[in-house]
C-alpha cells in the first residue's frame, strides 16, 4: 500500500501529500502504567517521529505518529500486540527484515495475571526490548522514499505506483 492522498480532479488524480504514518501500541494497565520497555519505546518512537519530520518535511512528506493502547484482556489474547510498531501499515520488522522475539516482563505478567514473554525485536543478531529510534527512522525513511516514488508516479499519470515504468 502506498501512502499518498489523492484528490480527483476532472480526469486526472492530483497528488496532495505523500505521508509516513507511524503507529505504535502498547499495554496500559488498569492504573494507567506501562512496562519499562514500552515506556522507553514510547520515548524512542517520539524521537523517531521528530527526526523523520525534520528529514522528510522538506521533501513534502508529512509524518504522523499514532499512539494506541491495549487493555489487559486484549493483551492476554495476543501478547505480541503490545509494543508493536507499524510504518505505513507495514510492521516494523517487515521493513527491516527483522524478527520478533520474546522475553519475560514482570509488569506485563502482573497485568495479565500469568507468566508471559513480551515482544522483542531481533535485528542483525541484536535483541531489543526497547525499540531504538534509529530502527524506526530507518523504516520511516524507506516508507518515505516509497511514498515519494508513488507520489511521483501518480502525478505523472503513470499508474504503476512504484515509479518503475515511469523512469
Amino acid at each position: 500500500m502506498n501512502a499518498i492522498d489523492l484528490q480527483m480532479t476532472k480526469d486526472t488524480p492530483t497528488v496532495i501529500v505523500p505521508k509516513v504514518t507511524i503507529r505504535w501500541q502498547r499495554l496500559v494497565g488498569e492504573q494507567g502504567g506501562t512496562c519499562a520497555r514500552c515506556g522507553d519505546t514510547g520515548t524512542e518512537v517520539q524521537q523517531a517521529a521528530a527526526q523523520l519530520e525534520l528529514a522528510l518535511t522538506p521533501l513534502g512528506v508529512t509524518v504522523t505518529l499514532e499512539q494506541r493502547t491495549i487493555d489487559a484482556d486484549t493483551f492476554r489474547s495476543d501478547v505480541d500486540a503490545s509494543n508493536r510498531i507499524w510504518v505505513n501499515d507495514r510492521l516494523l520488522e517487515d521493513w527491516l527484515g527483522a524478527e520478533v522475539g520474546a522475553s519475560h516482563c514482570t509488569f506485563c505478567c502482573t497485568e495479565a495475571g500469568a507468566d508471559v514473554a513480551c515482544r522483542t525485536l531481533v535485528h542483525d543478531g541484536q535483541t531489543y526490548e526497547t525499540i531504538p529510534a534509529s530502527l524506526i527512522v530507518q523504516a520511516g525513511l524507506m516508507a518515505g522514499a516509497q511514498a515519494l516514488s508513488a507520489s511521483t508516479a501518480a502525478s505523472s499519470g503513470c499508474g504503476c505506483g512504484d515509479g518503475g515504468c515511469c523512469s
